[in-house]
């Protein structure tokens, strides 16, 4: 088996990159929903519902177990893998997105005295832990459909 058959069968990766373009794919249609407007740009970005990062190690996650047996070892570090993404996607991220708004406020405020050639910083770069959450579900049920 060559290097690229290998990839193309490998079915935890595959259920993961699955995961990952649908909640990408759904970000895009949420936005469509809820600004009126299609903003492709959804589709790499990061922040938003669902988590795609979430979605893609918990599909991972999921898929090792249901190969690989629950009481793997590879289970268990793709498991932990996925609990400290998922930490950081709703934790340290999240706080990182907030604390972009607040220099976002900042500079607006100081723009209104004197005009500035600073960019607005990204707040979108965390996630709520509904936000989480909706990814670890739609990992866990795309691993479960493919495998």
């Amino acid at each position: 088996m060559s290097f690229f058959e290998g990839i193309i069968q490998n079915k935890a990766l595959i259920s993961s990159l699955t995961a990952w373009f649908i909640a990408q794919f759904l970000k895009i249609c949420l936005t469509l929903y809820k600004e009126k407007k299609l903003d492709i740009t959804r589709f790499v970005g990061s922040g938003g519902m669902p988590s795609s990062h979430t979605a893609f190690v918990t599909a991972l996650a999921t898929s090792i177990g249901k190969l690989n047996g629950w009481n793997s070892t590879s289970f268990a570090i793709a498991l932990c893998f996925a609990l400290v993404v998922m930490y950081d996607a709703a934790g340290v991220r999240r706080a990182a997105g907030n604390q972009a708004k607040v220099l976002n406020i900042i500079i607006q405020d100081i723009a209104h005295h004197k005009p500035l050639a600073e960019e607005k910083l990204k707040e979108l770069i965390g996630h709520t832990p509904k936000e989480v959450l909706a990814g670890a579900i739609l990992g866990i049920i795309v691993s479960n459909l493919l495998l």
